[in-house]
């Protein structure tokens, strides 16, 4: 289901075993990542698989009818979403790409949610300050470009409603957070969104080990 753990601190045995004992990528989602995988290297920005099965579940928890994505590249995590919502959710993705984000319509056809999600090529933040100003988001995922970290939060955070949920992925960066060399502007970019979200009393924090680290905040 997957070559190898995206979690640096799991062994591929560990990783297995994790995976065969939680619902696993379906056909689709699986076509999906090994498309993904042809790519090289980038595939890394893909996020794992139970992550992508606990997106879905808690979306479902939270009854989740309008979703944002930021950061959408080729469409696992926006289907991972997608599924959690009603039929008639709305999930609204942001990202710069039309390369990557090209090989995810099939894929959103085929798990019949494409008519659930709207993809838009755009700079985020541009699309986020354009949507109006109301606490009416359910459910938002953030995984892009690290130093806009803080300026997506505060936009989706004006407009996510109270009880509503933020993820926040890589938010360990490979283990490499604890580090303090500066020269990595995305490890100082995370470590700074960290401590900011730690101490924001508009929101409850958790951070996961999930993944490359997955930080849920509640909008209180």
């Amino acid at each position: 289901m997957a070559d190898a753990p995206k979690s640096f601190f799991l062994s591929p045995e560990i990783h297995g075993y994790l995976l065969q004992h939680g619902s696993p990528p379906d056909a689709v989602q699986q076509g999906l990542i090994d498309e993904t995988a042809r790519l090289g290297g980038i595939s890394m920005m893909q996020i794992s698989p139970e992550q992508g099965a606990f997106m879905t579940l808690l979306a479902r928890l939270v009854g989740a009818r309008r979703a944002v994505e930021v950061g959408t590249f080729t469409g696992y995590s926006a289907l991972c979403i997608a599924r959690g919502l009603p039929s008639d959710g709305h999930l609204l993705c942001c990202d710069v790409s039309e390369e990557w984000t090209s090989v995810a319509p099939k894929y959103w056809e085929q798990a019949g949610v494409a008519d659930r999600i709207e993809l838009r090529i755009a700079p985020a933040v541009e699309t986020l300050r354009a949507l109006p100003r109301e606490e009416t988001i359910d459910l938002a995922f953030v995984d892009a470009d690290k130093p806009s970290y803080a300026s997506y939060y505060e936009e989706l955070l004006a407009r996510l409603r109270p009880n509503g949920v933020i993820l926040v992925d890589n938010v360990l960066w490979g283990g490499s957070v604890i580090d303090d060399d500066p020269g990595d502007e995305n490890r100082v970019a995370i470590r700074a969104f960290n401590d900011m979200v730690a101490g924001d009393d508009r929101v409850d924090a958790v951070m996961l080990p999930l993944g490359d680290g997955l930080t849920l905040l509640r909008k209180r």
